[in-house]
């Protein structure tokens, strides 16, 4: 006597059309399971001030090395439309910003004050003292990314994770990632290798981590409550 075997299968190309089918009609499409995946990483991201910090720092090092090539060209264009020194006007306030922010949570008085405008002037001095477009930039964007470094690997420490010494290990990539950025500049036709810019890569980032740093340990002293 014959028997009569029923299978089906299920990794079949029928089988899966079939699944997507039903899918559909619950109105779950492929498109919907790759926008709440996307949204539920978003959200994990966005959750954590450390995570957050680290993604400032790839965004900044990301249009860092990106923006090698065209770098030149951008600021002849902004100079003969006559808006280079606005432009780095406005990027050396989100330098000062970057770098004081972490560290003036609450309203600075006394030293937190002394030391921000002294970083400000600093900054402001070292800016006029540059004199090429593509100095000032340097000064500028390892300015920023030497502070969000440091702040990154500060948030950690906090949380209790491993960050040995986070000021000293920031300046060190501030300046590791400075000299891998003359290094692509070095494969560039239109760009060329400089050791000095790797000195002015160093000098920002160590800067804005020293900066930062100070701010930070004047704001926790103020925090701190006064023992009799």
């Amino acid at each position: 006597m014959g028997r009569l075997i029923i299978s089906t299968n299920y990794g079949s190309a029928a089988g899966v059309r079939t699944r997507i089918g039903k899918s559909r009609l619950f109105g779950i499409t492929p498109r919907s399971i790759r926008l709440v995946a996307g949204r539920r990483i978003l959200i994990w991201l966005l959750a954590s001030r450390e995570r957050r910090l680290w993604l400032g720092v790839l965004a900044v090092l990301t249009a860092i090395y990106l923006s090698l090539g065209f770098a030149p060209a951008l600021a002849g264009e902004l100079r003969e439309r006559g808006l280079l020194t606005i432009a780095f006007g406005l990027g050396m306030l989100l330098t000062a910003a970057t770098i004081a922010a972490p560290g003036l949570k609450a309203r600075p008085r006394g030293a937190a004050a002394a030391v921000a405008l002294g970083v400000a002037t600093a900054f402001l001095l070292m800016f006029t003292r540059l004199a090429s477009p593509e100095e000032r930039t340097h000064l500028i964007e390892y300015g920023i990314l030497g502070a969000l470094l440091h702040e990154a690997l500060a948030e950690r420490a906090a949380q209790g994770r491993r960050a040995p010494m986070p000021p000293l290990t920031a300046a060190l990539a501030a300046a590791t990632l400075g000299v891998i950025d003359e290094g692509l500049q070095a494969l560039l036709p239109n760009r060329v290798f400089d050791p000095r810019d790797i000195l002015f890569n160093a000098l920002a980032g160590a800067a804005a981590v020293a900066a930062g740093a100070t701010l930070s340990r004047l704001q926790r002293r103020r925090g701190r409550p006064k023992t009799t």
